[in-house]
């Protein structure tokens, strides 16, 4: 593909990945718009002339706009590894409108070690159906690190165990939690990362027992999970990422700058 003059990069971003990503492609001198599902990720990224920022989901039509209006020449995807509809869609973008895609992500971590801890367990699931058609919840006081969506997964479980969870600090996020039946005493919006020892005093405050989070590598705080849950003999449910065929992916930032410079000029910051 033969780059476009004043052609742009879109970085689907509102993760920690893309932040590094778009100072990278910053400092690179490369125009790029990022685009984020909400205004509290505007201040993730640098402010320069050479980055634009979009705020809001898109439909099909806007999406066609925007790749017009701004050029777009090349994806580069950045959303969380559990956006997955989010990432099919920018795939399905870039074959329609023959746009080369890369998927930029976390890298997983690796299995855990054997620990002297012998009460604790890590415990690998495929999915939260998997988990939920378990008795690995019955009778626990457990604390569900996973993110509001998920949260009306579990309604069904309140009577069998003692449910608490941690939820981004948003309207969203406490109305979906409530309604799937947690009670205030049993949140905290609290919004990532969470250091180690605030980790720890709400896991002895709460009593927890059991500790479900999802595989979201150490930007995510798994390996801060991870290793209290070994100190302190507790388990620890993990559940994967949810398979994607991605056309290419790379956790490597080298990779990716190469890829941006691939399709993009070396911009004037207009």
């Amino acid at each position: 593909m033969v780059k476009v003059e004043g052609g742009r990069i879109w970085l689907i971003g509102g993760t920690s990945e893309s932040a590094i990503l778009a100072n990278a492609i910053a400092r690179s001198h490369l125009n790029c718009t990022i685009s984020v599902a909400t205004e509290t990720a505007l201040s993730l990224y640098p402010q320069t002339p050479l980055l634009r920022v979009k705020v809001g989901r898109m439909n099909n039509t806007q999406i066609a706009q925007f790749i017009q209006q701004e050029k777009i020449v090349a994806i580069l995807d950045a959303t969380h590894p559990y956006a997955v509809q989010i990432s099919r869609e920018a795939i399905a973008l870039s074959s329609k409108h023959n746009i080369p895609y890369l998927r930029y992500e976390r890298p997983n971590l690796e299995p855990t070690e054997k620990t002297p801890f012998p009460n604790s367990q890590i415990i690998l699931l495929e999915s939260f159906p998997q988990l939920l058609a378990s008795n690995y919840l019955q009778g626990h006081r457990v604390f569900l690190t996973v993110g509001y969506q998920p949260l009306p997964l579990f309604q069904s479980w309140q009577e069998n165990a003692t449910l608490f969870a941690r939820i981004l600090p948003s309207t969203v996020a406490l109305q979906t939690a409530l309604a799937a039946g947690f009670t205030p005493d049993r949140l905290i919006a609290l919004r990532p990362p969470i250091p180690a020892n605030l980790e720890k005093e709400l896991w002895h405050h709460w009593q927890i027992s059991l500790v479900v989070t999802k595989a979201s590598g150490q930007p995510g705080g798994e390996q801060i999970k991870r290793t209290l849950a070994a100190e302190l003999g507790i388990s620890l449910i993990v559940i994967s990422r949810p398979p994607i065929d991605y056309p290419q992916q790379t956790s490597d930032l080298s990779t990716a700058l190469e890829f941006c410079n691939t399709f993009v000029t070396v911009g004037a910051g207009l």
